[in-house]
Protein backbone atom coordinates (compact mmCIF):
# COMPACT_ATOMS: atom_id res chain seq x y z
CA UNK A 1 0.00 0.00 0.00
CA UNK A 2 1.18 3.59 0.09
CA UNK A 3 4.36 4.27 1.33
CA UNK A 4 4.84 5.55 4.70
CA UNK A 5 7.70 8.32 4.88
CA UNK A 6 10.13 10.55 5.41
CA UNK A 7 10.91 14.09 7.04
CA UNK A 8 13.09 14.96 3.73
CA UNK A 9 13.59 13.34 0.24
CA UNK A 10 16.62 11.22 -0.56
CA UNK A 11 18.40 12.06 -3.56
CA UNK A 12 19.85 9.58 -5.67
CA UNK A 13 23.18 9.11 -7.42
CA UNK A 14 21.11 10.09 -10.58
CA UNK A 15 19.48 12.93 -8.78
CA UNK A 16 23.17 14.18 -7.78
CA UNK A 17 24.48 13.22 -11.07
CA UNK A 18 21.73 15.56 -12.64
CA UNK A 19 21.86 18.01 -10.41
CA UNK A 20 25.38 18.90 -10.45
CA UNK A 21 25.68 18.59 -14.09
CA UNK A 22 23.16 21.42 -14.64
CA UNK A 23 24.43 23.49 -11.96
CA UNK A 24 27.93 23.00 -12.21
CA UNK A 25 28.71 21.52 -14.71
CA UNK A 26 32.72 22.05 -14.71
CA UNK A 27 33.04 21.52 -10.92
CA UNK A 28 36.44 19.70 -10.20
CA UNK A 29 35.88 17.27 -7.87
CA UNK A 30 32.14 15.69 -8.27
CA UNK A 31 32.21 13.28 -5.73
CA UNK A 32 32.78 15.50 -3.17
CA UNK A 33 30.17 17.76 -4.00
CA UNK A 34 27.95 14.96 -4.15
CA UNK A 35 28.95 14.10 -0.33
CA UNK A 36 28.37 17.67 0.66
CA UNK A 37 25.15 17.96 -1.51
CA UNK A 38 23.84 14.91 0.89
CA UNK A 39 24.82 16.74 4.14
CA UNK A 40 23.62 20.16 3.63
CA UNK A 41 20.38 20.47 3.42
CA UNK A 42 20.31 23.98 2.57
CA UNK A 43 23.25 23.70 -0.72
CA UNK A 44 21.04 20.59 -1.56
CA UNK A 45 17.72 23.40 -1.86
CA UNK A 46 19.89 25.84 -3.27
CA UNK A 47 20.85 23.15 -6.41
CA UNK A 48 17.42 22.04 -7.06
CA UNK A 49 15.93 25.73 -7.04
CA UNK A 50 18.23 26.64 -9.78
CA UNK A 51 16.51 28.25 -12.26
CA UNK A 52 18.60 26.23 -15.27
CA UNK A 53 17.62 23.14 -13.02
CA UNK A 54 13.75 24.11 -13.49
CA UNK A 55 14.12 24.80 -17.25
CA UNK A 56 16.30 21.54 -18.10
CA UNK A 57 13.29 19.32 -16.40
CA UNK A 58 10.27 21.21 -18.44
CA UNK A 59 12.58 20.31 -21.70
CA UNK A 60 13.55 17.19 -21.23
CA UNK A 61 11.14 14.55 -23.27
CA UNK A 62 11.84 11.84 -21.09
CA UNK A 63 12.63 13.28 -17.53
CA UNK A 64 12.19 10.13 -15.61
CA UNK A 65 15.04 8.09 -16.81
CA UNK A 66 17.19 11.29 -16.25
CA UNK A 67 15.74 11.87 -12.21
CA UNK A 68 13.24 10.45 -9.81
CA UNK A 69 9.98 11.28 -9.85
CA UNK A 70 10.17 12.66 -6.20
CA UNK A 71 13.01 15.30 -7.31
CA UNK A 72 10.76 16.03 -10.53
CA UNK A 73 8.32 17.13 -8.35
CA UNK A 74 10.13 19.18 -5.88
CA UNK A 75 11.74 21.20 -7.95
CA UNK A 76 8.05 22.15 -9.51
CA UNK A 77 6.75 22.64 -6.07
CA UNK A 78 10.14 24.95 -5.40
CA UNK A 79 9.50 26.80 -8.72
CA UNK A 80 5.62 27.43 -7.41
CA UNK A 81 6.82 28.45 -4.33
CA UNK A 82 8.82 31.48 -5.39
CA UNK A 83 6.33 32.31 -8.63
CA UNK A 84 3.79 32.54 -5.80
CA UNK A 85 5.91 35.00 -3.55
CA UNK A 86 5.26 37.64 -6.73
CA UNK A 87 1.86 37.21 -6.91
CA UNK A 88 -1.05 38.63 -4.92
CA UNK A 89 -3.41 35.89 -5.75
CA UNK A 90 -4.21 32.79 -6.53
CA UNK A 91 -7.21 31.92 -9.00
CA UNK A 92 -10.28 29.60 -7.44
CA UNK A 93 -12.54 28.25 -9.79
CA UNK A 94 -16.65 28.63 -9.28
CA UNK A 95 -18.69 26.70 -11.67
CA UNK A 96 -17.44 28.17 -15.03
CA UNK A 97 -15.68 31.51 -13.60
CA UNK A 98 -12.53 32.00 -12.02
CA UNK A 99 -12.22 34.52 -9.12
CA UNK A 100 -9.29 35.89 -7.11
CA UNK A 101 -7.93 34.57 -3.73
CA UNK A 102 -5.98 36.72 -1.78
CA UNK A 103 -4.68 33.92 -0.04
CA UNK A 104 -1.01 34.01 -1.90
CA UNK A 105 1.05 34.51 1.45
CA UNK A 106 -0.44 31.58 3.56
CA UNK A 107 0.40 29.54 0.35
CA UNK A 108 3.83 30.61 0.90
CA UNK A 109 3.91 29.81 4.07
CA UNK A 110 2.43 26.22 4.12
CA UNK A 111 4.80 25.15 1.23
CA UNK A 112 7.63 26.71 3.30
CA UNK A 113 7.92 23.61 5.89
CA UNK A 114 10.03 21.44 4.38
CA UNK A 115 8.32 18.30 5.77
CA UNK A 116 5.12 19.49 3.93
CA UNK A 117 6.63 20.20 0.59
CA UNK A 118 8.72 16.86 0.76
CA UNK A 119 5.39 15.09 1.86
CA UNK A 120 3.43 16.50 -1.55
CA UNK A 121 6.45 15.81 -3.72
CA UNK A 122 6.63 12.16 -2.61
CA UNK A 123 2.82 12.02 -3.02
CA UNK A 124 2.47 13.41 -6.49
CA UNK A 125 5.33 10.86 -7.38
CA UNK A 126 3.60 8.01 -6.11
CA UNK A 127 0.91 8.50 -8.77
CA UNK A 128 3.38 8.09 -11.43
CA UNK A 129 2.94 4.35 -11.35
CA UNK A 130 -0.93 2.64 -9.86
CA UNK A 131 -0.02 -0.79 -8.88
CA UNK A 132 -2.50 -3.50 -8.57
CA UNK A 133 -3.12 -5.26 -5.58
CA UNK A 134 -4.75 -9.06 -4.44
CA UNK A 135 -5.99 -8.90 -0.87
CA UNK A 136 -7.18 -11.84 0.86
CA UNK A 137 -10.11 -11.43 3.31
CA UNK A 138 -10.97 -13.87 5.23
CA UNK A 139 -15.10 -14.59 5.45
CA UNK A 140 -15.34 -17.92 6.81
CA UNK A 141 -13.07 -20.54 9.01
CA UNK A 142 -12.05 -22.16 6.16
CA UNK A 143 -13.17 -19.63 3.52
CA UNK A 144 -11.18 -16.32 1.91
CA UNK A 145 -12.29 -13.79 -0.11
CA UNK A 146 -9.49 -12.63 -3.03
CA UNK A 147 -10.02 -9.08 -3.77
CA UNK A 148 -8.20 -7.35 -6.58
CA UNK A 149 -8.25 -3.07 -6.80
CA UNK A 150 -6.00 -0.57 -7.53
CA UNK A 151 -4.16 2.16 -5.53
CA UNK A 152 -6.17 5.03 -7.27
CA UNK A 153 -9.21 3.01 -6.64
CA UNK A 154 -10.95 5.41 -4.23
CA UNK A 155 -13.82 3.51 -3.41
CA UNK A 156 -12.26 0.26 -3.01
CA UNK A 157 -9.81 1.48 -0.72
CA UNK A 158 -12.67 3.24 1.71
CA UNK A 159 -14.21 -0.28 1.65
CA UNK A 160 -11.32 -1.76 2.74
CA UNK A 161 -10.15 0.06 5.04
CA UNK A 162 -12.60 -0.96 7.48
CA UNK A 163 -12.11 -4.36 7.11
CA UNK A 164 -8.41 -4.64 7.57
CA UNK A 165 -6.06 -5.07 10.81
CA UNK A 166 -5.67 -1.87 12.75
CA UNK A 167 -1.92 -2.19 12.14
CA UNK A 168 -2.61 -1.93 8.16
CA UNK A 169 -5.54 1.08 8.12
CA UNK A 170 -2.58 3.73 8.13
CA UNK A 171 -1.65 3.03 5.00
CA UNK A 172 -5.25 2.85 3.45
CA UNK A 173 -6.06 6.07 5.31
CA UNK A 174 -3.19 8.03 3.70
CA UNK A 175 -4.12 6.91 0.24
CA UNK A 176 -7.40 6.98 0.32
CA UNK A 177 -6.78 10.84 1.56
CA UNK A 178 -3.85 11.46 -1.08
CA UNK A 179 -6.10 10.28 -3.96
CA UNK A 180 -8.60 12.93 -2.71
CA UNK A 181 -5.80 15.72 -2.54
CA UNK A 182 -4.74 14.44 -6.19
CA UNK A 183 -7.52 14.82 -7.69
CA UNK A 184 -8.58 18.36 -6.59
CA UNK A 185 -4.83 18.94 -7.16
CA UNK A 186 -4.06 18.06 -10.57
CA UNK A 187 -7.39 17.08 -11.86
CA UNK A 188 -10.04 19.59 -10.54
CA UNK A 189 -11.53 19.73 -14.47
CA UNK A 190 -11.99 15.81 -13.58
CA UNK A 191 -14.03 16.27 -10.17
CA UNK A 192 -16.31 18.97 -11.68
CA UNK A 193 -16.91 17.35 -14.95
CA UNK A 194 -17.99 14.02 -13.66
CA UNK A 195 -19.96 15.27 -10.90
CA UNK A 196 -22.08 17.53 -13.38
CA UNK A 197 -22.28 18.72 -17.10
CA UNK A 198 -20.20 21.21 -18.55
CA UNK A 199 -22.87 23.63 -20.08
CA UNK A 200 -26.01 23.10 -18.31
CA UNK A 201 -24.22 22.69 -14.76
CA UNK A 202 -27.25 20.25 -13.83
CA UNK A 203 -25.88 17.19 -12.11
CA UNK A 204 -25.14 14.08 -13.86
CA UNK A 205 -27.39 11.17 -12.83
CA UNK A 206 -25.83 8.19 -10.68
CA UNK A 207 -26.77 4.82 -11.73
CA UNK A 208 -25.46 1.10 -9.98
CA UNK A 209 -21.84 0.55 -9.27
CA UNK A 210 -20.91 4.34 -10.13
CA UNK A 211 -20.52 6.80 -6.85
CA UNK A 212 -20.49 10.13 -7.99
CA UNK A 213 -18.20 13.20 -5.78
CA UNK A 214 -18.49 16.32 -5.82
CA UNK A 215 -15.18 18.57 -5.23
CA UNK A 216 -16.66 19.48 -1.87
CA UNK A 217 -16.92 15.86 -1.34
CA UNK A 218 -13.47 15.05 -2.11
CA UNK A 219 -12.06 17.67 0.05
CA UNK A 220 -14.54 16.79 2.95
CA UNK A 221 -13.45 12.55 2.56
CA UNK A 222 -9.78 13.99 2.31
CA UNK A 223 -9.70 15.88 5.34
CA UNK A 224 -11.80 13.51 6.90
CA UNK A 225 -8.76 10.13 6.14
CA UNK A 226 -5.55 12.44 7.02
CA UNK A 227 -7.75 12.98 10.66
CA UNK A 228 -7.96 9.47 10.86
CA UNK A 229 -4.28 9.22 9.82
CA UNK A 230 -3.43 11.44 12.04
CA UNK A 231 -5.03 9.67 15.08
CA UNK A 232 -3.43 6.39 13.98
CA UNK A 233 -0.69 5.19 16.66
CA UNK A 234 1.55 4.43 14.22
CA UNK A 235 1.52 7.95 12.27
CA UNK A 236 3.08 8.74 16.22
CA UNK A 237 5.63 6.37 15.87
CA UNK A 238 6.57 7.40 12.20
CA UNK A 239 6.57 11.21 13.11
CA UNK A 240 3.82 11.94 10.97
CA UNK A 241 0.67 13.29 12.76
CA UNK A 242 1.63 16.54 12.58
CA UNK A 243 2.05 16.41 8.76
CA UNK A 244 -1.43 14.55 8.67
CA UNK A 245 -2.93 17.39 10.88
CA UNK A 246 -1.78 20.24 8.93
CA UNK A 247 -3.28 18.55 6.03
CA UNK A 248 -6.46 17.99 7.69
CA UNK A 249 -6.68 21.28 8.96
CA UNK A 250 -5.70 23.30 5.91
CA UNK A 251 -6.67 21.31 3.13
CA UNK A 252 -7.67 23.99 0.64
CA UNK A 253 -4.00 25.45 1.11
CA UNK A 254 -2.48 22.22 0.24
CA UNK A 255 -4.54 22.12 -3.26
CA UNK A 256 -3.04 25.46 -4.50
CA UNK A 257 0.44 24.58 -5.19
CA UNK A 258 -1.10 21.71 -6.75
CA UNK A 259 -3.73 23.58 -8.72
CA UNK A 260 -0.68 25.79 -9.52
CA UNK A 261 1.65 23.26 -11.02
CA UNK A 262 -1.34 21.80 -13.19
CA UNK A 263 -1.94 24.83 -14.44
CA UNK A 264 1.06 26.57 -15.01
CA UNK A 265 4.10 23.61 -15.92
CA UNK A 266 2.13 20.31 -16.49
CA UNK A 267 -1.26 21.58 -18.44
CA UNK A 268 -1.76 19.33 -21.53
CA UNK A 269 1.65 17.38 -20.09
CA UNK A 270 -0.74 15.69 -17.34
CA UNK A 271 -1.37 12.44 -18.47
CA UNK A 272 1.99 11.61 -19.27
CA UNK A 273 3.42 11.95 -16.26
CA UNK A 274 1.00 10.40 -14.10
CA UNK A 275 -0.21 6.40 -14.79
Amino acid sequence: MARLIFKSLNLSDRDLDFLIETSSPGVFDKPKLKQILREDEKLRNTFIEDEKVFRRVMDQEEVFLKISPALFFEILLRKAVRELKEMSFTLEKTGTAKIPVFDTKEVVEFLGKESLLAYLADMLSSFTHIKTYIFSLQVGEYLFEHIKFNDIDLFSLIDLSEEVDDEYKLGFYKRIADICLFILGMFPDYAEYDYRYPFSGALRPSFYGKTRMSAEDYEQEGRKFYRLAAEHPKARELELSEVFWTLHEDFPKAKKPLNFIAEHYLSYRRPRFFG
